[in-house]
């Protein structure tokens, strides 16, 4: 079970915070129980659950281990569910012999330990990164029903539009059931192409928590820390202890180590350039540099170890003007070998603003096509426009930035720089 932050006092911002951490994980074990067939109906549940304890615990209080009331709530739901079933034969063998028993008491130890949890769990990501599924299908799946992430936080993570994704979700959950797709781990070579389905959603719901959408929340670290600990769970299985695997917890644990200073004490963004370094936790780096060197055991680097490599050498720099840039942008140039979009192109132009100047950096960015409904895309121009001394379109990109994000935060920062522009 997670750790319940002690600021967490308010009903429902417990019961946010815990569906996010345990949404997932109870939908895995109740799909367990009845049938992967039974899908929609364990998210149901899941659903029914967290809105009983909205109402329950803002009446009659926060229950003293919430999470465990939530769990036994979720598990007398399914109970319900399967004494109404007259044909017990078509949801689960496994349900019904323990049904027959009247083991009420049984099904929870054997469904509810933390270490059947977090089988059931893994079982869950691979069977819905099935190959029968489209890869970006597979992936909206896994961010929606064992992440947590709404629709429209998916759908920010694909650059696309809600209906799209809503689409992807629910046409890859009736190919699901026509095709009694079945929980299992596959082996051997069916393994390889559900893992990078499954890191990729990781590597997106960590991203989200990283730089998130919500409007007053730059980090969301609870999102980050639940995609830590996917990661974690697939270096703890034989089957999946890959070098992609420790490469991606590597870039994780390096980006996280920065958390304590991206932000001031009023919530405002800390430029990477200003952030004081002597707050960097040091425990995540070394962890970083703990499972980057074990990736390495591995075949030649895949995107994860380039980006692993990228945010390593930020950290290791004992200053912003000691950054080596040069080595960041020749990952950024085997990134873009390997992994070739625009967004990789727009991060890669602030290493080649450092190494050669914002010149060059202004003139592959504005190539850069499919970009221009993101603030980030514009936010950058800005500051390739106000390092080469050019205000008037710096400015204009700026205000670009301002309309499109959500972030209470971005729009701060991009107003200062706005008035620094200004005052100049």
């Amino acid at each position: 079970m997670p750790d319940i932050p002690s600021s967490l006092t308010d009903s429902n911002q417990l019961v946010a915070h815990l569906f996010r951490h345990e949404a997932g994980r109870i939908a895995s074990v109740l799909t367990c129980m009845l049938g992967f067939d039974r899908l929609d109906l364990a998210e149901d549940i899941v659903q029914d659950t967290m809105v009983k304890a909205l109402q329950s615990w803002r009446f009659q209080g926060i229950p003293d281990n919430p999470s465990a009331w939530l769990y036994r709530v979720a598990k007398n739901n399914a109970l319900d569910v399967v004494r109404r079933e007259t044909r017990l034969r078509q949801i689960s063998p496994e349900v019904e012999y323990l049904h027959q028993q009247e083991a009420t008491e049984i099904m929870g130890n054997v469904y509810f330990f933390d270490d059947e949890i977090t089988d059931s769990q893994l079982r869950m990501l691979f069977a819905i990164c099935h190959p029968a599924i489209g890869i970006e299908s597979q992936m909206a799946m896994c961010l929606k029903i064992l992440c947590g992430l709404s629709v429209r936080e998916i759908a920010g993570a694909f650059l696309t539009t809600d209906e799209t994704i809503a689409k992807r979700i629910y046409r890859a959950k009736e190919k699901i059931r026509q095709e009694e797709i079945r929980l299992e781990v596959p082996m051997g070579q069916q393994l390889a192409p559900r893992l990078d389905s499954i890191l990729k959603s990781i590597y997106l719901l960590f991203n989200e928590g990283y730089n998130s959408s919500h409007p007053d929340q730059l980090i969301r670290q609870d999102m980050c820390q639940e995609a830590m600990r996917l990661g974690l769970l697939l270096t703890q299985t034989p089957q999946t202890q890959q070098p992609a695997v420790d490469a991606l917890l590597a870039l994780m644990c390096f980006q996280s180590a920065r958390f304590n200073a991206r932000t001031d004490d009023a919530g405002g963004i800390i430029l990477l350039a200003d952030q004081d370094r002597s707050r960097w936790n040091q425990d995540l780096i070394r962890r970083g540099h703990l499972y980057l060197n074990r990736s390495a055991e591995g075949p030649a680097p895949g995107e994860y170890h380039l980006e692993a490599g990228i945010a390593m050498q930020h950290c290791i720099a004992s200053s912003y003007e000691t950054t080596d840039w040069p080595t960041i942008l020749l990952y950024y140039d085997m990134l873009m070998m390997r992994k070739p979009s625009p967004v990789v192109a727009l991060h890669r132009a602030v290493g080649v603003a450092n190494v050669k100047g914002p010149v060059m950096a202004i003139d592959e960015v504005v190539t850069l096509s499919g970009l221009d409904s993101m603030h980030h895309y514009h936010a950058i121009l800005g500051d390739l426009y106000e390092q080469n001394g050019q205000p008037e379109p710096a400015r204009t990109h700026y205000q670009r930035a301002i309309q499109l994000t959500t972030s209470i935060a971005e729009k701060a920062l991009i107003e200062r720089k706005l008035s620094r522009l200004q005052a100049d």
